[in-house]
């Protein structure tokens, strides 16, 4: 993370199971996950854009956030 930069790392994981790919966001400074499924023929970028949402979120209600 960059000076000023206020956004996590985040990594992104895609592993395909059949007609559905499941998107892992993991934060690199927790090592938390969160993971979403979608069609295989979703963009990635949508599916990468949710995953880290979800995160995100997963982030939040970990430091009691509502």
């Amino acid at each position: 993370m960059a000076a000023g930069d206020d956004k996590p790392e985040v990594y992104i994981e895609f592993v395909v199971q059949g007609g559905l790919v499941k998107a892992i966001a993991i934060d690199a400074a927790t090592g938390t996950e969160a993971s979403i499924f979608g069609p295989a023929t979703a963009p990635r970028e949508a599916l990468s854009r949710n995953a880290a949402a979800k995160l995100a979120y997963v982030l939040k209600k970990q430091k009691g956030g509502t």
